[in-house]
C-alpha cells in the first residue's frame, strides 16, 4: 500500500474495521498514521454515512476527509453469505477488528468478542458503543450531543443565558482516543505475553472520565460549577475581556506569583495583592464580580496589542479570541510545518494536519482518502479471488 514504511511502529499490523461516523474511524485513522494497514469495510451503494454529512471539501464531507486518510475501502454486503465469507477471510489475516455498529448488531452477526475468540485466536476485537456492551443502556442508541447531555457537559458550557453543546464531537473524539490507546495496549500485551485482550469503549464512559473534575467539585462542594462562558468556575481572574479596540484577549491566573504580577505590572494596583477579598484563589472566585470589574476596566483602557504586550512582559498566559480563519493561519502551525497535502476522491489535494505526537525518526502516513469501495478488487485479489469471481460478486451486489 502507498506510504507503507517498515520504519513506522505499526508497519505489518492489519486492522479490519466496520466503522462509521467519528469514534471508530478516529481510532483507526491514528493506527494508520503509525503505519498500520486499515481495511475499512463499507456498505455497497454509499458506504460510511459520514461521507454524506456535508459536501464542503471539493464535494466530500469534512468529517470523512478528516477521519479516513491512509485507509483502504472495501464494500461488502454483510447480510449475504458471500459477504460474510469475505469478511471471515479478512479477519483471518488481521491483527485487530474494530466495530461501532448499532447496539446488538455485532453479536447478532457473530462478531462479538466471544465468537471471534473461538474462530480467530490472535485477533484483538475492539467494540465502540454508546453506553457499553452490557448494562441497562446497552441497547440504547447514542450520538455525540446526547452523550454531552447525559454526562452533564452541556450543563457546564454556555453562559447564564443558557446551555451550549461543545462545538466539536467531543464524546466521539474521547471514545476514539481511548479505543486507540486501548488497541495499542492490547497489541503490546499480545506481543509481550501472547495473551489476547478484547477492548471495549463507550462514548458515555469516555466522556464521563473527562467530567471527573466537575463531578468531584459537585459531589463534595454541594453544587455544580456554574455556566459562565469563557470564565472558569474555580479560578479567577480567568477568561476573555474586551479591549479598547473591540477585540477580546483571554488571560489565565494560575498561581500567586501570576496574581502578584498582574496586580503590580498590568493593573498598576499593587495594593490588591494584600486585599483580603483577593488574597487567595478561593477568595478571588468568591469575589469574582468585583475582580472582573477591576480587570475589565484596565482592559478597556488599552488596545489588544498593548494588552498582549504587557501581559507577555509580566509572564501571564494570554491569547486572542481567534476564529477558525485565524486558527488556519496560525503561525505555530505554519512555521512548524504542520500542514501536509492529502489527496481526496476526485484527485483534489487538501491540507491536513500532521498527527500531534511526533515520534523521533518516524514519518507519519498521510496517504489518500479512499473513495467508497476503491480497494475492493485489489483486496479480493489478495484473498485469492479471480476476475470472474469478482465479476460475479459485483453482479450479485455483494460488493
Amino acid at each position: 500500500m502507498t506510504g507503507h514504511s517498515e520504519e513506522r511502529p505499526l508497519a505489518g499490523i492489519t486492522v479490519v474495521s466496520i466503522e462509521q461516523a467519528v469514534a471508530a474511524p478516529f481510532a483507526t485513522r491514528q493506527l494508520a498514521d503509525l503505519g498500520a494497514r486499515v481495511i475499512k469495510v463499507e456498505r455497497p451503494g454509499g458506504g460510511d454515512f459520514a461521507r454524506r454529512y456535508d459536501t464542503t471539501v471539493h464535494g466530500e464531507s469534512s468529517y470523512f476527509v478528516w477521519l479516513n486518510r491512509s485507509k483502504e475501502s472495501v464494500t461488502l454486503d454483510l447480510k449475504s453469505d458471500a459477504g460474510r465469507g469475505i469478511l471471515d477471510r479478512l479477519l483471518a489475516g488481521a491483527d485487530v477488528f474494530v466495530q461501532n455498529l448499532a447496539p446488538g448488531a455485532a453479536a447478532r452477526m457473530g462478531l462479538g468478542p466471544e465468537d471471534l475468540a473461538e474462530r480467530f485466536r490472535t485477533l484483538i476485537p475492539c467494540s465502540v458503543s454508546g453506553y457499553g456492551t452490557s448494562g441497562p443502556w446497552a441497547d440504547r442508541k447514542a450520538y455525540d450531543l446526547l452523550i454531552q447531555c447525559q454526562t452533564g457537559l452541556v450543563a457546564l458550557t454556555g453562559n447564564e443565558q443558557g446551555a451550549a453543546r461543545v462545538g466539536v464531537s467531543i464524546a466521539d473524539i474521547a471514545a476514539g482516543m481511548y479505543a486507540y490507546s486501548g488497541i495499542l495496549t492490547a497489541l503490546f500485551t499480545r506481543a509481550t505475553t501472547g495473551v489476547v485482550r478484547a477492548v471495549d469503549v463507550s462514548l458515555f464512559e469516555a466522556l464521563a472520565e473527562w467530567l471527573s473534575q466537575p463531578a468531584y467539585y459537585t459531589r463534595f462542594g454541594g453544587t455544580q460549577p456554574p455556566r459562565i462562558g469563557t470564565q472558569h468556575a474555580t479560578i479567577a481572574p480567568y477568561g476573555a475581556y474586551r479591549c479598547a479596540d473591540g477585540k477580546d484577549v483571554l488571560l489565565s491566573i494560575q498561581n500567586e506569583r501570576e496574581w502578584t504580577a498582574l496586580c503590580e505590572r498590568f493593573l498598576g494596583q499593587p495594593g490588591l495583592v494584600a486585599d483580603q477579598r483577593f488574597a487567595t484563589g478561593s477568595a478571588r472566585v468568591g469575589h469574582r464580580v468585583e475582580l472582573n470589574a477591576i480587570v475589565a476596566e484596565r482592559f478597556g483602557e488599552l488596545t489588544s496589542d498593548v494588552v498582549t504586550k504587557l501581559l507577555d512582559e509580566a509572564g501571564i498566559a494570554n491569547a486572542g479570541g481567534n476564529g477558525i480563519e485565524e486558527f488556519l493561519a496560525h503561525p505555530v502551525l505554519s512555521e512548524r510545518g504542520r500542514w501536509r497535502d492529502v489527496r481526496i476522491p476526485g484527485e483534489a489535494m487538501v491540507p491536513a494536519l500532521l498527527p500531534p505526537v511526533d515520534l523521533a525518526g518516524t514519518v507519519p502516513r498521510m496517504d489518500p482518502v479512499p473513495a467508497a469501495g476503491e480497494h475492493t478488487e485489489s483486496v479480493l485479489a489478495e484473498l485469492g479471488y479471480g476476475s470472474t469471481d469478482i465479476e460475479r460478486l459485483r453482479a450479485d451486489n455483494v460488493i
